[in-house]
């Protein structure tokens, strides 16, 4: 365990999950990433080292904390994350000088496990002083009032792809871990047209297990077939969909629309006030179509504290190195993509 102090702040990596959980809260910036919960997501499906660290104050009451993954990764080399696969996480805290102990001791454990950088992927900038990339916004939705007044205030065209979908004789089904293995075919395929490595089905088996009041899928079926599916995740008055795909030879059907518009009223009416796209790269189809359903883009800021180098890394697909290595990827098997991702995607923030 390593303790930074600053007067008379402290940083530890030892603190109860009630303290932690109490904290985040009691935040009002706190993401539905930031709770303990997702600590054992991280360990259990990836197998990733955690360095959750709090800044307590004199009495030893937490000021602030900075949950962080450590990846020892054979494609990108040792680096952490706040936090990876998931859209949001970062510092929360009270203070500057909570978020100062915080940042030092995030680096403290860095260096000490060899790591090249600390990727901290906030909505707001936190840390000016820090290097950034703002490649990415996030995409949400202020709600009407009811599922009616949102039906009037959409775009005409979305209107009418979602009632093209619902006379092409698809169905809607909602529920639980039940109907995973129905959206995680329909999640391996499109990742495997995009040339993704994918996640495995653990990951978001542990996802529903670990927030089981929180968490559930929507699938959109053809028959038996699932066409389309989201994992929804929410928190305080948001509804979030941080996973989603639907089959591109299905796609004149429209089952995506149906899956989003089925989703949006499922938020309405369960009292949430903000519907929260996700993350993604302006210019892009999956910006277009957020975009189209009156989702209003954030930049959002990634902040690194570089620990050797002054070069910010490029994980992403439009690394050039990448792009023989997507091109092979889709035209491989599903049942082989959905074998081998799982041990690629780990490495990959």
């Amino acid at each position: 365990m390593i303790d930074t102090r600053n007067d008379q702040l402290r940083c530890s990596t030892t603190i109860a999950q009630s303290e932690w959980d109490a904290f985040v809260d009691g935040h009002p910036e706190a993401s539905a990433y930031h709770g303990w919960g997702w600590r054992s997501v991280f360990k259990e499906a990836f197998g990733h080292e955690t360095v959750y660290l709090a800044a307590l104050d004199g009495d030893d009451k937490v000021v602030g904390v900075l949950p962080t993954v450590v990846f020892r990764s054979w494609l990108f080399g040792r680096f952490m994350v706040s936090l990876p696969f998931v859209n949001y996480g970062g510092v929360l805290a009270r203070t500057d000088r909570a978020r100062a102990v915080l940042l030092a001791a995030a680096r403290d454990e860095a260096v000490a496990r060899g790591c090249a950088h600390v990727e901290l992927r906030h909505l707001d900038p936190v840390y000016p002083s820090l290097p950034a990339k703002r490649h990415k916004v996030t995409m949400k939705l202020a709600l009407a009032s009811s599922a009616a007044a949102e039906w009037e205030r959409l775009d005409r065209k979305v209107r009418n792809q979602v009632r093209k979908a619902q006379k092409s004789g698809l169905e809607v089904v909602t529920a639980g871990p039940e109907l995973l293995d129905g959206f995680y075919k329909v999640f391996a395929t499109n990742m495997r047209d995009l040339g993704t490595p994918v996640y495995s089905r653990e990951f978001f088996e542990t996802v529903l297990a670990s927030f089981p009041e929180r968490a559930g899928l929507t699938l959109i079926r053809h028959g038996n077939t699932a066409v389309a599916g989201a994992l929804t995740v929410r928190y305080r008055d948001t509804l979030e969909v941080p996973w989603a795909s639907s089959l591109r030879s299905y796609r004149a059907s429209c089952p995506n629309n149906l899956l989003y518009w089925t989703v949006i009223e499922h938020a309405i009416e369960t009292g949430c006030r903000t519907f929260d796209f996700g993350r993604s790269t302006p210019g892009e189809g999956t910006y277009e179509f957020k975009r189209q359903w009156g989702a209003v883009a954030s930049p959002v800021n990634w902040e690194y504290a570089l620990l050797g180098g002054d070069t910010l890394p490029n994980q992403s697909p439009t690394n050039p190195r990448f792009k023989q290595a997507i091109a092979l990827w889709k035209r491989l098997p599903v049942t082989l993509t959905t074998l081998v991702g799982p041990s690629i995607v780990r490495s990959i923030p």
